[in-house]
């Protein structure tokens, strides 16, 4: 049986695209470009990539060492279209981010907008891809992800955001429950797949509190743990993580 996340994007690329959550590309690039110091042999590994767009902006950007991987064979059809209409040379696998073998080969890993991280059925599901994109990196290589913020729903109704941050042809997260005892918010997720079908997922994903991703972060060595706000669009170094924040952005070097 397939799991929500194998479900929802069988026929939603183009859907995808129209999300509000993909549209922070272009800042969310500019963020990753400082973070290497603009260095254009950096070898790039997108995990969860989806259909590519943080690839295919950084490959126009002049970046030509990158590799996208994700579960999606849809997902990825998509972005192979979107290059070879931009005339870009990325390199896109189907590869499940739980079960990787690159060893010491990438300067930097991204996963961005929830890119496999959190989206796992088990904790021991999400600490093995985090354990996968380290054995990924080179030495002093740098891992940046993104994460629901686990400080937010005690604070604030995850169900009333949700609602606010949807617009007409999004996909809707309804009924919604947050457990506090496992961190995971339980919805039914509807959506219109590309082929006009209204399509309804029993769906749940892992929030995170920074102790959390320090502790997984420093079992795996990692001598750089930083966690920040992530705001759509705009990711930055100046951004102090609240309860204010849905999502939390990480940057650490091995």
């Amino acid at each position: 049986m397939k799991q929500w996340y194998e479900a929802l994007f069988e026929n939603y690329s183009h859907k995808y695209e129209n999300e509000i959550y993909t549209r922070g590309t272009l800042g969310e690039c500019n963020f990753i470009e400082q973070e290497i110091n603009y260095n254009k042999d950096a070898r790039i590994l997108d995990i969860g990539c989806g259909t590519g767009r943080h690839s295919t902006e950084n490959a126009k950007r002049g970046y030509h060492n990158i590799t996208g991987i994700d579960l999606s064979e849809s997902m990825l059809r998509r972005a192979k279209e979107i290059t070879a209409i931009e005339k870009l040379n990325i390199n896109f696998l189907v590869r499940d981010a739980r079960e990787l073998s690159f060893n010491d080969e990438f300067d930097l890993a991204i996963m961005l907008c929830e890119g496999g991280f959190s989206l796992m059925e088990t904790d021991e599901m999400n600490f093995q891809i985090l354990k996968n994109a380290d054995a990924a990196l080179r030495k002093d290589g740098k891992l940046i992800f993104t994460t629901l913020n686990g400080l937010f729903p005690l604070f604030h109704s995850v169900k009333d955001f949700m609602a606010n941050n949807t617009e007409s042809g999004n996909a809707v997260c309804e009924p919604l429950s947050f457990d506090l005892m496992t961190f995971r918010d339980y919805n039914k997720t509807s959506f219109v797949d590309d082929s006009g079908n209204t399509i309804e997922l029993d769906c749940n994903e892992r929030f995170y509190v920074p102790s959390e991703i320090t502790w997984m972060l420093k079992s795996l060595h990692f001598a750089e743990i930083e966690i920040f706000g992530a705001k759509l669009g705009a990711f930055s170094r100046n951004d102090r993580l609240t309860t204010e924040d849905f999502e939390m952005l990480v940057a650490a070097k091995k």
